[in-house]
């Protein structure tokens, strides 16, 4: 499979001709170390760009920068409304450069172009937008206290909620640019100030975004962008003592050792981990949408995503037929370069993700599972494997227990809802689930068996800035976006007055 030759914009083509740099204290300055290191393109595996290699002397910088844009700087001293217009003129820069920024996504992490415009970017535009509007909203509240210690004594009591302070984030590598604003809308609308380590194999929309944040006029400071490696530039980050707070989104093995990481000075800590999230069709369900939904939930973002659906339940009238309306669903996709218009799906990250791939892949077939389609790697110069729907899988077997992380869906029956609900939670994760079904009883009764953060009715990946992510178990701690997410940023102090 070749890459096709596609003209990038000039400004996409002018910003990948600079040395990229970390951005500490509002100046773009070099690692302490001045090394680098390379970012491939995955569709080709050719490197498209060499970034500055953070590591513990840059952490310390940038959170000296962000301690003290925090505790001295202008930002601190901004009013709300001044806050929220600055975010939200972000989301504007967002939007004037989403051609751009869709086009960086599709290059660095090889997702379909056509995807990044209609999703990626503008969710994260989005997702500033309504994070912009809290900045005016966040609200304590008057308290009536009950225990005058003598008839004649009153207070007054009240409650504030006050920025948690210093934010490490560490971003993954599958939604980058919108990541990135998922944990940066909620930290700037309360008042943090942050240190952001993207992930090393998708360092690009985020250094491009530091460059709006900086257009923006965003005081210095108040957000840093350290590029590097999870064990030079993450894990010093998620044990610094100066930082209050570490936001993760990653995999659940690296999310246990965040949490070991902030142990030290007991940072507050929320974590969006992994899944395996179990996907249920009814017979009595639309056969059409179910079919095209099921695809959807695994084939999206190249399985790449924390919440697909990677476990299809399909009640026994109707498995033959759902499974062949899946598996002619992965024929027809057309695997790509992201860049090219015609893509439907691009290359997995990076050749570290197409081994795990094909390792569970191998794992599937040894264990006596087999492919209604695909299972295999498609030969290339780039990271590409097929869309695969696997059958004869047992609830035993890794690639129906463990994240595969990748396009490949394992099929199973099932004849009673009772002996599907405890199929379906048997996994340490609980972040989504999917249920398709005409009977909205059926369905409300099953969603509220589940045990998953987010139960989609007749849909699947449906996100919403105002709508609450996260997960039960092991898929990680606390929610992004909305309200709920607010609440993870800010400390709540109480107040009390003798009258």
């Amino acid at each position: 499979m070749q890459e096709t030759e596609v003209q990038l914009k000039t400004q996409t083509s002018k910003f990948l001709s600079q040395p990229f740099k970390l951005l500490i204290g509002g100046k773009w300055v070099e690692s302490a170390s001045g090394q680098t290191f390379p970012v491939f393109n995955p569709a080709t595996g050719h490197t498209i760009a060499h970034v500055a290699s953070g590591d513990s002397e840059d952490i310390n910088r940038a959170v000296k920068a962000a301690r003290s844009a925090f505790d001295s700087g202008p930002w601190s001293k901004l009013t709300v409304s001044e806050r929220g217009r600055l975010i939200w003129k972000l989301a504007d820069l967002l939007e004037t450069h989403l051609e751009e920024l869709a086009e960086l996504e599709s290059l660095d992490n090889g997702k379909p172009i056509s995807v990044a415009r209609v999703a990626d970017v503008p969710l994260a535009v989005d997702l500033l937008r309504y994070m912009a509007g809290w900045a005016t909203k966040i609200e304590g509240n008057t308290i009536p206290l009950s225990v005058p210690y003598t008839p004649d004594t009153q207070y007054f009591a009240y409650t504030v909620r006050e920025p948690v302070g210093v934010v490490g984030q560490i971003i993954p590598w599958n939604f980058p640019l919108l990541m990135a604003a998922w944990k940066l809308g909620p930290a700037l609308a309360t008042g943090c100030t942050v240190v952001l380590k993207p992930a090393e194999q998708t360092p690009l929309s985020s250094l491009r975004l530091g460059e709006l944040l900086c257009e923006a006029g965003f005081p210095d400071g108040v957000v840093n962008i350290v590029t590097g490696y999870g064990e030079t530039a993450g894990a010093p980050l998620a044990a610094h003592p100066d930082v209050d707070k570490v936001a993760f989104t990653g995999s659940t093995e690296v999310g246990k050792l965040i949490v070991k990481a902030a142990a030290g000075n007991l940072k507050k800590v929320t974590l969006e981990l992994g899944g395996k999230s179990p996907n249920i069709v009814f017979k009595d369900a639309d056969l059409e949408t179910a079919i095209a939904g099921a695809a959807n939930s695994i084939f999206f973002n190249h399985g790449q995503c924390c919440a697909a659906g990677s476990r299809l339940y399909v009640e026994q009238a109707i498995f033959d037929q759902v499974v062949e309306g899946v598996a002619q669903k992965a024929k027809n996709i057309k695997v790509g370069p992201g860049l090219n218009p015609d893509t439907e799906m691009g290359p997995l990250v990076s050749d570290e993700q197409l081994d795990r791939v094909c390792g569970y892949l191998q794992s599937g077939f040894s264990e006596g599972a087999k492919a209604a389609v695909g299972g295999q790697r498609i030969e290339s110069q780039g990271y590409f494997v097929e869309p695969t729907v696997l059958v004869n899988t047992k609830q035993t077997m890794k690639v129906v227990q463990e994240e595969i992380f990748g396009p490949v869906v394992t099929a199973m029956p099932f004849q009673q809802v009772d002996e599907l609900i405890p199929f379906a939670n048997d996994s340490v994760y609980g972040l989504a689930a999917g249920i398709w079904t005409n009977n909205l009883s059926k369905a409300h009764s099953l969603a509220s068996k589940l045990r998953a953060g987010t139960v989609w009715i007749n849909c699947y990946n449906v996100f919403d800035a105002a709508l609450p992510f996260g997960g039960y178990k092991q898929s990680g701690w606390g929610r992004e976006m909305g309200h709920d997410a607010l609440e993870l940023y800010t400390e709540v102090k109480a107040v009390c007055i003798q009258l």
